[in-house]
């Protein structure tokens, strides 16, 4: 018996629904740096929040599809000022950056995020993709405060 194509991604999803809840509601929920792990079953959606160094924390929304896992951190709001200035730099970012990229949202303001296709997505996958962001987090948030906001 063969699984039709809608039958296979329905099981995919499924598999890749109990990879993410068991590896972020548990080996990632134990590390120090985790403040928090949550998840909305109506979305589905999980919230990762660390701590930071550069920012008092961040939180990672993780985001499942049919085919896909979805991930955003939200960055800066919409900079009142020297906006050229801060998109040309986090664009020069995003031309050096694996998995996850700067983007302005619809309502102006400025996210990390990225995709991951289901078939790729294991716990080393999840674990970079937290390790990227927290990176890039700590490496551009100030300078890009500075930038926006002139602090």
């Amino acid at each position: 018996m063969h699984l039709s194509e809608v039958e296979r991604l329905d099981a995919q999803e499924r598999a890749a629904h109990e990879l993410v809840a068991q590896h972020l509601e548990g080996d990632v929920a134990d590390q120090a740096y985790v403040q928090t792990v949550e998840y909305d079953p109506d979305i589905p959606r999980w919230y990762v929040r660390f701590g930071c160094d550069g920012r008092d924390a961040t939180t990672i929304y993780f985001d499942l599809h049919q085919r896909t896992l979805r991930y955003e951190v939200y960055f800066l709001p919409d900079p009142p000022r020297n906006q050229l200035e801060l998109y040309r730099f986090l664009l020069q970012r995003n031309h050096g950056l694996y998995g996850a990229h700067f983007s302005i949202g619809p309502d102006g303001d400025l996210y990390l995020s990225g995709r991951v296709a289901l078939e790729h997505l294991d716990t080393h996958e999840l674990d970079r993709i937290i390790g990227v962001l927290y990176e890039i987090v700590e490496t551009w948030f100030q300078p890009s405060v500075r930038l926006a906001f002139g602090r």
